[in-house]
């Protein structure tokens, strides 16, 4: 199977609304007609829809900054949240019945909303795959075919089905088990739910025998085993899922010094953590332990912010600066290619449970940053349930448990579980099921 042969299988489309739906269409861009279509954005957006798309994004961006207000942000955020909020997953019961949420999208798609794409998209009857979900609805409503909604999270509100998910033609694929079950309790059939994982960058997967990722992953493992606990217990696995030439014979230090890349969110939040890692690990890039990357994503006001916090450094430890890299991009492709390329050499992944969540399973152990809204919190159980992920401990000290967790070989277990745990196939997945309309259920724990 080659990107080629699977060139112009769809109509491949994301919303305006922060990195993380960009994030799960831009590796299905070589199967797209045109690439990915951003409906909210100027270039792919009449300028009578764009009013509605504004306000969704002001209010996606006011949640997520919300919360770091001084005194009332905590009152405020939870106002806001409740609106997205994700119901108990138990006890298992009926929640098909709209709710409010469905009726406000219904209206912006009445008004206008995901117009523009709707009229590219009836120009040629292709298939249509969109991370966001008023797409999805509005493309039903415009009467088109084949329509599937990518899943970005591991639990998801309602608004994410049709009033009536029964007569609906929407399918799913889905990252992991909780969002298959959530979609079964929100009415949705099973035949139109498939299990293909959450989609990521094929430059960090490889072909379909995880060239690349099983290459990554035996450095990035000896490099989280410095005193030699983790490979003991597991040596027999790992050579049998990466490869004995995929397993170097050195460990720690001796293969390279760790690296920890620190991303914010698409709206700029929690940067500020970014700035305590970096002062707190100012030994450890000093002497060459660590190296750092602070990701601003495509937010010049966050980079800024970072420029300024290593120049702050540099005045008390100069030898530091050199191990800190800074990664910023004003444009989506940029920004993704840039982000993709560190991950080569990331040992450890600092940030909060958004769809990042999902890059464990590239065998990247995940430092779980404060979760920001509803299905964040659900990300970060998933994330613990899977043992992918720490909760961060206080940022101020990451020098000291951020070293205990490496040298006792924890980080290493924790890269390793996310890697069997965690499905790695999602956009090899979907475009099989773009190209067959079925997909093969697999039997090894790697592909399944």
């Amino acid at each position: 199977m080659t990107q080629e042969t699977y060139k112009d299988l769809a109509w491949i489309t994301a919303a305006d609304m922060g990195l993380g739906h960009k994030r799960a269409a831009w590796p299905l861009a070589p199967y797209g007609k045109g690439g990915v279509i951003i409906a909210g954005s100027d270039a792919n957006t009449d300028p009578d829809e764009m009013a509605l798309w504004n306000r969704l994004r002001r209010t996606y961006e006011k949640l997520s900054r919300i919360k770091s207000w001084p005194l009332i942000g905590n009152a405020l955020f939870g106002i806001m949240d409740a609106l997205m909020a994700i119901p108990t997953a138990y006890p298992f019961r009926d929640l098909s019945k709209p709710t409010i949420q469905n009726t406000f999208v219904n209206k912006l798609v009445e008004q206008g909303l995901c117009r523009t794409f709707i009229r590219q998209a009836q120009s040629e009857p292709l298939p249509i795959v969109t991370t966001f979900y008023a797409q999805a609805i509005a493309a039903e409503k415009a009467g088109l075919r084949r329509i599937y909604c990518v899943i970005c999270d591991a639990d998801i509100n309602r608004v994410w089905v049709a009033d009536n998910p029964k007569q609906s033609r929407i399918e799913y694929f889905v990252p992991c088990g909780r969002a298959l079950r959530r979609l079964k309790q929100y009415g949705v059939p099973d035949e139109r739910i498939y299990m293909t994982g959450f989609p990521l960058p094929l430059e960090l997967i490889g072909d379909e025998d995880l060239s690349v990722l099983r290459r990554d992953l035996g450095q990035r493992l000896a490099r989280l085993d410095p005193q030699n606990r983790f490979w003991p217990l597991h040596v027999h696995s790992v050579e049998h899922f990466l490869g004995k030439e995929h397993c170097p014979e050195k460990r720690g230090r001796e293969v390279g010094p760790v690296t920890i890349t620190f991303a914010v969110g698409g709206a700029g939040a929690q940067k500020e953590i970014g700035a305590a890692v970096l002062h707190a690990l100012a030994p450890r890039l000093a002497d060459g332990s660590f190296r750092l990357n602070l990701v601003a994503g495509k937010r010049p006001e966050v980079a800024a912010y970072f420029k300024e916090q290593l120049e702050e450094l540099r005045k008390k430890r100069p030898e530091a600066v050199g191990s800190v890299h800074i990664v910023f991009n004003t444009e989506d492709a940029g920004y993704f290619a840039d982000f993709a390329a560190i991950l080569h050499d990331t040992d450890i992944l600092w940030t909060k449970p958004s769809e990042l969540s999902f890059y464990t399973g590239l065998g990247i152990p995940i430092i779980i940053a404060p979760p920001i809204g509803s299905q964040e919190v659900h990300n970060r159980e998933w994330l613990m349930e899977i043992q992918g992920g720490f909760d961060q401990k206080d940022p101020e000290y990451a020098n000291e448990w951020l070293w205990d967790l490496l040298q006792e070989g924890r980080l290493a277990e924790c890269a390793w579980d996310g890697f069997l745990k965690a499905r790695k196939y999602g956009t090899y997945k979907i475009a099989e099921i773009l190209k067959t309309g079925t997909m093969q259920r697999e039997t090894s724990p790697l592909k399944r």
